[in-house]
């Protein structure tokens, strides 16, 4: 299935609405309903936490967090669990698809350099932070320390699994699931169980990155907050409201905040007064 929209629409739209063609250059399949599809884009002003729509016609777009950046491409890893996503899931390699962005602010790395830093994610919520964990696994010198902290259902819901081996040599990494299976022998328990664990020097000059299922976050934070970690050195993403990208549904605002344009990612010191 290849999809064009014609025309030159790679170039700057000053319509926001109109999307441009992205070809798929590379699949991975994760599980069964969570692929990565690698779109060949100009990815030269992305962040991590950033996020783009992805649209077909005649099926609706959804906004898909970025899950990696690379020399003009983008990924994004993708759950099959709607309309868009169903069809999707029948592209393969050379295809085409629409999207438009990226939109929201992401991760500042430069937030975290020089620093210990703790990721913390809950399944699907690896993707939108796998762009940090590249780049410190590329430049682990510009950090104190580093940490990532990764929980999901059961073992064959991993995510990633290449690139956690590849992290593990050089960066330390605990994968915990919920549910083990035979054979599984692994961490086990919610993520929640291991922050307690985590020892530094000054907790005041850590930072951390919360990213998953709301409850996961919630607790997560809590945890970190009994360290006694401040509240401006936690980063958390409220993805599940992102919705058009350009803050005109609506459907993102959160009191005057608008998820889609003033995040998705916040320091928890703002985050804590957002009502849902």
């Amino acid at each position: 299935k290849t999809i064009y929209l014609g025309g030159n629409v790679m170039c700057k739209c000053s319509n926001p609405y109109i999307p441009f063609s992205a070809e798929i250059i590379e699949i991975v399949k994760h599980t069964e309903i969570e692929w990565t599809f690698r779109a060949k884009l100009d990815s030269s002003s992305v962040k991590p936490g950033q996020f783009y729509e992805i649209s077909l016609p005649k099926y609706g777009e959804s906004p898909i967090s970025v899950s990696g950046i690379g020399e003009n491409f983008v990924d994004f890893t993708i759950r099959n669990v709607g309309k868009v996503t169903k069809e999707l899931f029948e592209f393969q390699v050379g295809d085409f698809f629409l999207v438009r962005g990226p939109y929201g602010n992401g991760f500042e790395i430069e937030n975290y350099k020089g620093r210990d830093l703790v990721i913390v994610a809950g399944g699907s919520g690896l993707a939108p932070v796998r762009g940090i964990i590249e780049y410190v696994y590329a430049h682990k010198e510009e950090f104190t320390s580093f940490q990532l902290i990764v929980g999901f259902k059961s073992p064959k819901d991993i995510l990633f699994k290449q690139d956690l081996e590849k992290w593990s040599k050089t960066l330390n990494i605990l994968v915990t699931v919920d549910g083990a299976e035979e054979g599984y022998q692994g961490a086990t328990g919610l993520v929640t169980k291991y922050i307690p664990k985590l020892q530094f020097q000054d907790i005041q000059k850590v930072s951390s990155v919360v990213v998953g299922p709301p409850m996961m976050m919630k607790f997560s934070v809590a945890e970190f907050l009994k360290l006694g970690m401040l509240e401006k050195n936690i980063w958390v993403s409220y993805e599940r409201k992102m919705h058009c990208g350009v803050g005109k549904c609506g459907h993102c605002k959160m009191d005057a905040t608008y998820i889609c344009l003033d995040g998705p990612v916040f320091d928890y010191e703002f985050a804590k007064n957002l009502v849902d």
